[in-house]
């Protein structure tokens, strides 16, 4: 079955940190690259994060996140995994991880104090 599993999420203060995970399997996991979306709480529409290639070698941010956000991968455990230092209150939402065609359920960041 092809699927991938978002975890990780949780509810956090302000300036704090987490770290998202994204488990992939079914796919040729290491052949693809992965994309981090966010849907913020109140939008319809899911926004690109950031993106790393199959080798992990190359990584992209959205302007919004850069400084804020890594992006990794361990393509020996089939893993993805997206680094959020900094969090703000407007970064709360639900985050999904992409792989071609294939997306997770997402996983719940809530910023709060």
């Amino acid at each position: 079955q092809v699927q991938l599993v978002e975890s990780g999420g949780g509810s956090v203060q302000p300036g704090g940190s987490l770290r998202l995970s994204c488990e992939g399997s079914g796919l040729s996991f290491e052949s693809k690259g992965v994309g981090w979306y966010r849907q913020l709480s109140g939008k319809e529409a899911r926004e690109w994060v950031a993106g790393i290639s199959s080798s992990g070698v190359r990584t992209n941010y959205a302007n919004s996140v850069k400084g804020r956000f890594t992006i990794s991968r361990d393509n020996t455990k089939n893993m993805a995994y997206l680094r959020i230092d900094g969090l703000k209150p407007e970064d709360t939402g639900v985050y999904f991880c992409q792989v071609a065609t294939t997306w997770g359920r997402g996983v719940q960041v809530t910023v709060s104090s």
